[in-house]
């Protein structure tokens, strides 16, 4: 979610980026990433190697040594890349929305939204965090966005729309929600990711209790109805 004006995330620093590339040389810098990062996740990133990438690709090892150190080096910066996209995507999404339930929830479709999108790279980040080179890379990104949606927490708590508790304890539970749901019904169960944000959203502000809140307004179900940008009304 969101982070404060001004703020930078440690994963825009955690990565080096090659410096003064040439248009040409942006775009194929970005093709070997992409291809490698299907290839990763279709194949798993130890059964894959440089060769594999630069004979799909048809070019020559020292073009990939050209922009990239190892193969490890290549894979972090796939990751921290996908972070930052779907950072990207959930600031886009809530930057006109003032009400903070509807800034949650808008972010968690914005999520939904992005990982079907892009399922080749969902995958790839869960397999990175059961891997012991990558998993601190993974974990970062989750601590930054469980940061990043700590303010509009406490700004729920503030409006009287979230019970007073931890607001941390609730970020972490909103982030770990989200992407078990995610991992569970677009992963595992293949289900249209705009029903499977409306269930992720319905529990994360309404729990699992039968009984609605009184004030329809803040009715679980409706506000997650409604948190769906113009872009993203169509399922992926």
């Amino acid at each position: 979610m969101d982070l404060a004006p001004g703020r930078r995330s440690h994963l825009d620093a955690s990565i080096a980026m090659p410096q003064h590339l040439t248009s040409k040389g942006n775009q194929r810098r970005k093709q070997i990433m992409d291809y490698a990062a299907q290839e990763f996740a279709r194949n798993g990133y130890h059964q894959t190697s440089v060769s594999d990438i630069v004979n799909g690709l048809g070019v020559g090892k020292g073009l990939f040594y050209w922009y990239f150190e190892s193969k490890e080096m290549l894979l972090r910066e796939v990751l921290a890349q996908a972070q930052r996209d779907l950072r990207h995507a959930q600031r886009q999404a809530i930057a006109d929305e003032p009400d903070p339930l509807h800034r949650i929830a808008v972010a968690i479709r914005a999520s939904f939204t992005w990982l079907a999108s892009n399922l080749h790279l969902f995958l790839l980040m869960e397999q990175a965090k059961v891997d012991e080179q990558f998993a601190n890379l993974v974990r970062q990104g989750e601590e930054t966005a469980i940061a990043d949606t700590l303010p509009h927490v406490k700004a729920g708590m503030d409006a009287g729309l979230i019970r007073r508790d931890d607001p941390i304890v609730i970020a972490y539970a909103i982030i770990g929600v989200t992407s078990s749901l995610a991992r569970l019904m677009i992963v595992e169960r293949g289900e249209d990711p705009h029903l499977a944000a409306t269930t992720a959203i319905t529990f994360c502000l309404g729990g699992i209790t039968a009984k609605k809140p009184a004030n329809t307004g803040s009715n679980p179900e409706a506000v997650a109805l409604r948190a769906v940008a113009p872009k993203s009304r169509n399922p992926v």
